[in-house]
Formats: C-alpha cells, structure tokens, sequence
C-alpha cells in the first residue's frame, strides 16, 4: 500500500523558506501572492496489513516533529 505523509509547520511558526519563496515570487512580478508556506511530502509503500495507529505512531515518532509540525496521512488506491 502507498502512503503519503503530509507535513507542515504549525500555525504561528516561523517559515523562513516560505518567506524567501514569497520575496523571491514578488521579486519575479507575480502579485497577488499573500502567504507562503513550506511543508514536506513523504511516500511510503507498506505492508497492506499495517495500522492506521502504526502509521501515526511512525510520524510522531520519526516523520514529524510535534512541537512545531502537523501531519496528515493520506492512503492511496493500489495502481
């Protein structure tokens, strides 16, 4: 099975590459733009068989950092 893994910064944190992306987009002319946010994206392939509580135990345990990120897991239909 395919997972997804969504990871972002909290609400309220800080994101200097956001920032820097935002600059560097008004820099090039695109307006309109009022907030950029960085996050992360991480593919996984598991056992069919694994847990929705094994998944969310492997992002607060590895994949995120719960002081300042949020996460969401997204299962994908088998192609």
């Amino acid at each position: 099975m395919k997972v997804r893994i969504h990871v972002s910064l909290k609400p309220g944190v800080l994101d200097p590459q956001g920032r820097a992306v935002h600059h560097a987009l008004e820099g090039l002319g695109f307006s309109g733009v009022e907030d950029v946010r960085i996050g992360r994206l991480i593919e996984l392939d598991v056992a069919d068989g694994t847990s929705d509580e094994a998944l969310d135990e492997m992002c607060r345990k590895l994949l995120a950092n719960m002081v300042i990120e949020n996460y969401s897991i997204e299962k994908l239909e088998n192609a």
